[in-house]
């Protein structure tokens, strides 16, 4: 997952043409540690047919970035599609319902 800070999250997700999922999360935090393996297939699964991109913020490291997505709890995973907010999920998502989840949100914007 391509890693984002203020610098490049603009360019990468308010100004991509492609839909994206940015996983907010914490080096410190166990549920983050569970749901990022479940993220990194999602994306080798759109990553092949260039449907969806998969981001990365550290909220300790991007602290404006988080209190802007309100990412209080973490994992929090926020969907973009031309910029603008379409879906958030947040903690502990089984694999099966995550991918039900995404094809929803972005089906339904």
């Amino acid at each position: 997952m391509l890693h984002l800070t203020a610098k490049n999250f603009d360019s990468e997700v308010m100004h991509e043409s492609l839909p994206v999922v940015v996983m907010f999360y914490a080096v410190w935090c166990g549920k983050c540690a569970m749901m990022k393996p479940i993220a990194e297939e999602a994306e080798k699964k759109y990553k092949n047919r260039k449907k969806i991109k998969f981001c990365e913020v550290e909220i300790e490291e991007s602290e404006l970035l988080a209190a802007e997505y309100d990412t209080e709890i973490v994992p929090t995973f926020i969907c973009f599609k031309n910029g603008r907010i379409v879906g958030t999920m947040r903690g502990i998502i089984d694999e099966e319902v995550f991918h039900e989840r995404i094809q929803k949100i972005f089906r339904n914007s």
